[in-house]
C-alpha cells in the first residue's frame, strides 16, 4: 500500500500561513514515502490526507485540520517506529530541563543565599541543561537513521 497524495486546493493561495501549513504536512508525506512502513500506519496516514483533501470548512478551520492530523501522524510514527522530526528531542528536552532541573536550582540558590528573588536563576540553567541532553538525544537518531529530514514549525 502506498501514500495518498494531497491534493493541491486552489483556494488557498492568498493565505500565507496555510500555504506554509499544506508545505510542511506535503514534506512530511513525502519524507515518510522514502521510509518502509507497515500497512496498518499507512492507512492511518492515507485517512488523514483523505480528510485533509476532502476538507470543505474556512481556511483557518482546514489549516487547523492540518496542523491535527500532521501532529496525529508524528505522534504515531515515533510511538510506533521511533522516528523523529529534525530537533525534536531539543524542543522535548527544552521544557523538561526548565522544569526538572531549573526550578530545583534556583530553589537551592535561593536558600541558599537567602533571596528567593533568585528562584528565576535556575531556569536558564535548567534550560541549557535540556537542550544539551536533547541535542545529543537528536544526535543519536541521526546516526542510527531515526530521523526525518524535516523540522516542524508551528
Amino acid at each position: 500500500m502506498e501514500i495518498e497524495e494531497l491534493k493541491k486546493k486552489p483556494s488557498i493561495d492568498q493565505n500565507k500561513k496555510l500555504i506554509s501549513a499544506y508545505a510542511q504536512f506535503d514534506k512530511l508525506l513525502t519524507e515518510l514515502k522514502k521510509k518502509e512502513l507497515p500497512e496498518e500506519i499507512v492507512k492511518y496516514i492515507n485517512t488523514g490526507i483523505d480528510q485533509i483533501n476532502s476538507f470543505s470548512e474556512p481556511e483557518k478551520e482546514l489549516r487547523k485540520q492540518i496542523r491535527k492530523t500532521q501532529s496525529g501522524i508524528l505522534k504515531l510514527i515515533e510511538k510506533e517506529l521511533k522516528l523523529v522530526t529534525k530537533n525534536h528531542y531539543r524542543n522535548t528536552w527544552l521544557a523538561v530541563g526548565m522544569a526538572a532541573f531549573g526550578i530545583p536550582l534556583g530553589v537551592a540558590f535561593g536558600t541558599s543565599i537567602g533571596n528567593m528573588g533568585l528562584l528565576g536563576i535556575g531556569l536558564p540553567i535548567g534550560m541549557v541543561i535540556g537542550m544539551a541532553v536533547g541535542s545529543g538525544m537528536d544526535k543519536k537518531a541521526v546516526e542510527s537513521g531515526r530521523q526525518l529530514d524535516l523540522e516542524i514549525k508551528y
